[in-house]
């Protein structure tokens, strides 16, 4: 059963995504959507292959950094001075109680140099519809679980995520118990 979702993934990323974004760049209105069913699809699938793991990449946006704070924690983290004006401190909490590794991407590029240099078995990923969905067939065959960012003030600034849904969608690699459905 693993091969063949593990094919099906493949498929969906790499015939059926594409496929999907031609169709949405003649119906703008419905990428977005389309996106996020990629990207909710995808996290099935991954769930689905039910891979094991032992090295797990936390991957966040930048804009989920406070847009006002004065330190950028692109390359590093935890530079960050847990002030609580962003989710960042407690992202960092959830990363080092759960042994994973974390990092801040301001896009795709240096998203794929940080999987390139960590090369984690899997990834909980957290962006955007589009950033995710295109980050999810970037790093294929990697099992990637996507989790939308929320957007209180619009696009690409001071972003937050549901820190239960990155909690669950972690202890799903790692084989514990899920307190919600990640979808």
């Amino acid at each position: 059963m693993k091969v063949w979702t593990h094919f099906l993934r493949g498929f969906v990323l790499k015939v059926f995504y594409p496929t999907l974004m031609l169709i949405g760049a003649f119906v703008k209105s419905k990428k977005s959507s389309l996106q996020a069913y990629i990207v909710k699809l995808n996290n099935y699938l991954v769930m689905k292959e039910n891979k094991e793991v032992k090295k797990i990449l936390l991957l966040l946006p930048h804009c989920i950094q406070n847009s006002k704070c004065d330190i950028r924690l692109t390359f590093d983290v935890f530079r960050c001075r847990r002030c609580g004006n962003c989710k960042i401190a407690e992202l960092i909490s959830l990363a080092e109680k759960r042994g994973v590794c974390i990092s801040i991407a301001t896009g795709g590029t240096i998203a794929r140099k940080v999987v390139k240099e960590v090369r984690p078995d899997a990834i909980v990923a957290v962006a955007c519809e589009r950033d995710l969905s295109s980050g999810i067939v970037d790093t294929y065959p990697i099992p990637v679980i996507g989790i939308l960012n929320e957007r209180p003030f619009g696009p690409c600034v001071d972003t937050t995520v549901n820190l239960q849904k990155v909690e669950d969608a972690i202890g799903w690699f790692t084989k514990e118990k899920i307190h919600e459905k990640l979808q």
